[in-house]
């Protein structure tokens, strides 16, 4: 019998404290929307007519009921909706920004840097006041976020650091490097549950390499992982450690089975794996896909976002974690720097900077919880749609 190695009690006790942190998740959309280009093109009102650069004054008798008197015009450029997160945020920046009396420009460049460039561009032409930007690629957009800053318009970078450049004011995300170290600490309390006693043949994937997050989530994992791997706990099969070769082009699910289909092939023809290391739900579940397909049982898989399938899978015991990220949540926290900005408070007070390659970006960073079949009613306690998902 193989001798067990024991793996860190810290890094147990800390995904169990982080477990029990949680909030609820962002509202399900009930599938996943497919990529598009979607916009809501405002016309100048006599509110905000010649204020593209300046506060709106605050509109008089409007009832508070929870809701900003500011006015403006918002611009929302997202990445695409394929995948749940982009679509939720689609939804929710309308009806948050709707509701706190915001006019709204929401457009979606399937995961193409000049349409999202031409985006932005007319954005600033119709009056945007501020314009919460998802980057394609956070590094392509320097010379439109400069004209943006350039016209006076603040530019908030959501989910994703926007790079190279000095026209951002801030970026709102769930803590990167913290999502890698919650989804190592998944994989490995996962591996000791669920496939006995050490070394543990596992397997390693990163997210799209144009995603500032994604090297980040990996580093996090890595920090984890890797004194493991080096002492002999783990046992990359393939040999394959370096983000450069495990990231996933684009995210894309369809390459990142092909891959798994290859390492599979190419290396586990007499053995078993027992672990992936996912960056996100739809490759973990193209992952599992993948093992069951070759015969493989299936192995201890990490993931993000909390799809709604994969929340089903993770409740039916398929896919073992996923890390949750409220959408509802960042969006909420985007739209009250939106509030301070626009009611001429400036940007909020934070402690968290981020060197972009020009500036100190200023962070405001939310946590991440992760999810597994235990908690998983108390993390989506206060999201029905999600509640709903979890039944026997």
């Amino acid at each position: 019998m193989k001798a067990k190695k024991a793996l860190s009690l810290l890094m147990t006790a800390a995904l169990a404290a982080t477990m029990l942190t949680g909030c609820g998740g962002g509202r399900g959309t009930g599938e996943t929307a497919q990529p598009s280009d979607t916009s809501e093109v405002v016309e100048e009102t006599d509110e905000t007519e010649g204020t593209e650069n300046e506060p709106a004054e605050p509109a008089e008798n409007e009832e508070a009921a929870g809701t900003t008197s500011a006015g403006g015009i918002v611009g929302v450029a997202l990445p695409w909706l394929g995948t749940q997160n982009w679509a939720e945020a689609e939804v929710m920046f309308k009806e948050q920004l709707e509701a706190a009396g915001y006019e709204t420009i929401i457009q979606a460049a399937d995961q193409k840097v000049p349409q999202q460039q031409q985006q932005i561009e007319s954005m600033i032409e119709n009056g945007a006041q501020v314009i919460v930007v998802g980057p394609v690629d956070g590094s392509q957009l320097g010379s439109v976020l400069e004209k943006a800053k350039d016209a006076g318009v603040y530019v908030i970078g959501y989910d994703r650091l926007l790079e190279n450049t000095t026209g951002v004011d801030g970026v709102v995300q769930f803590g990167s490097v913290k999502t890698g170290e919650l989804q190592a600490q998944a994989l490995l309390q996962g591996l000791e549950e669920l496939k006995g006693e050490a070394p543990y043949n596992i397997e390693l994937f990163g997210g799209g390499p144009a995603d500032p997050n994604a090297p980040n989530f990996f580093t996090g994992a890595m920090s984890v992982l890797q004194p493991l791997i080096d002492d002999g706990t783990l046992v990359v099969v393939s040999g394959q450690t370096d983000f450069t070769q495990c990231a996933t082009v684009d995210w894309d699910n369809s390459k990142a089975q092909s891959r798994m289909d290859a390492i599979l092939a190419g290396n586990y023809s007499d053995i078993e794996i027992d672990g992936v290391l996912s960056p996100n739900d739809g490759i973990a579940r193209a992952i599992i896909t993948s093992c069951e397909n070759a015969g493989q049982p299936i192995p201890v898989v990490s993931g993000l976002d909390a799809e709604n399938e994969s929340v089903e899978w993770v409740w039916s015991g398929r896919q073992y974690s996923t890390v949750a990220k409220p959408t509802n949540a960042l969006v909420a926290e985007t739209v009250s720097i939106i509030d301070s900005l626009l009611s001429g408070n400036g940007m909020p007070e934070t402690d968290v900077t981020a060197d972009n390659g020009v500036i100190d970006v200023p962070i405001y960073e939310l946590p991440p919880v992760v999810v597994t079949k235990d908690n998983a009613k108390e993390v989506f306690a206060d999201d029905p749609d999600r509640m709903a998902l979890l039944t026997d």
